[in-house]
C-alpha cells in the first residue's frame, strides 16, 4: 500500500513529526509518501487558514497522490476533505475523522488537547460536522505564544500533560485526543502516565486508510455525491487543472 500524507501548513518539521509517527503507525510494506503545503501558514488555527489548507491538499493531492492507494490529511479539524474526495477515486481520510472514530471505540466521551485557545471553536465545529459534539467532554487548549511549532510537543510537554490531568479530574473524560499534527507521537510518550487512553490523530489516519484500502473502498459517486463537472477554469496550477472534470475510473 502507498498512502499519500498531507501537511496542509508550510511546516516542514510538523511534516517531519507526521512523516515519522505515519510510519511507526504502517504496516510493514506500507510506503509513506508525506508532502508539505507549498504556501500558506506555519500552523491552521481558525476557518479562513483552514480554507487556505484545503486549496494546499487538493494541490499536493494533485501533484503526488495520483498513483496512491490512500490519502490521510494530516491536520486536525481535516482542511479540505470533502473536496479531495471529490476528485481522489481512493479513500481519503481526515485526521480528526480518523481520532473521532478510534476514541469512539474506546468510551463515550472524550475530550480534546490541542495547542491554542484560538483553534478551539474550529475543532468544536469540527465534532459537531462529525455528529460527534454530544460526546465531546471539553476541549482544553494551551495559552501562551507558541514558538517553534515543530518543538511544541517538547517545550510544552509539561503543560500538555497538566491539560491531560485537567480534563480527568474535572471534565470526566473516558478518553483524551492529542489533536493536530504538531503533538504527533506524543500521547505514544506519555501514555504511561495517565490513567485513560490518549488518541493520536496521524496515527488513528493511517490505520483507518489502510482500513478502507483493504475493504476495497473509495469515494462515492453518486447523485448525492457527483464528480466535479466539465468546465472552463483559469489559473489553475496544471496538475489541478488536469484533474478538473476528470470522471473517476475505478
Amino acid at each position: 500500500m502507498k498512502i499519500l500524507v498531507i501537511n496542509p501548513n508550510i511546516s516542514e518539521s510538523v511534516t517531519a513529526l507526521i512523516a515519522a509517527e505515519a510510519r511507526r503507525a504502517a504496516s510493514p510494506g506500507t510506503v509513506i509518501v508525506p508532502a508539505t503545503a507549498p504556501f500558506g501558514v506555519a500552523y491552521i488555527e481558525t476557518e479562513s487558514e483552514a480554507a487556505i489548507g484545503g486549496y494546499a491538499a487538493m494541490l499536493l493531492y494533485a501533484e503526488h497522490g495520483t498513483d496512491c492507494d490512500a490519502v490521510v490529511i494530516a491536520a486536525f479539524g481535516d482542511p479540505g476533505l470533502p473536496a479531495v474526495r471529490e476528485i481522489a477515486p481512493v479513500p481519503v481520510v481526515g485526521i480528526a475523522e480518523a481520532a473521532f472514530v478510534a476514541a469512539g471505540g474506546l468510551g463515550t466521551r472524550f475530550s480534546i488537547v490541542a495547542i491554542s485557545e484560538r483553534i478551539a471553536a474550529w475543532y468544536r465545529r469540527c465534532a459537531w460536522l462529525n455528529e460527534v459534539d454530544g460526546n465531546l467532554a471539553s476541549i482544553r487548549t494551551l495559552t501562551g505564544p507558541i514558538g517553534d511549532i515543530g518543538a511544541v510537543q517538547e517545550e510544552q510537554e509539561a503543560a500538555l500533560l497538566a491539560l491531560c490531568t485537567r480534563i480527568i479530574d474535572q471534565d470526566e473524560a473516558e478518553v483524551i485526543i492529542m489533536a493536530g499534527a504538531p503533538l504527533a507521537g506524543l500521547g505514544r510518550r506519555i501514555a504511561d502516565r495517565l490513567p485513560v487512553p490518549l488518541v493520536d490523530g496521524v496515527t488513528s489516519g493511517v490505520r483507518l486508510a489502510e482500513a478502507r484500502i483493504r475493504t476495497g473502498a473509495r469515494s462515492p459517486e453518486t447523485d448525492d455525491c457527483p464528480p466535479p463537472p466539465e468546465k472552463p477554469h483559469k489559473g489553475l496550477p496544471a496538475a489541478l487543472a488536469a484533474l478538473v472534470g476528470r470522471r473517476r475510473t475505478c
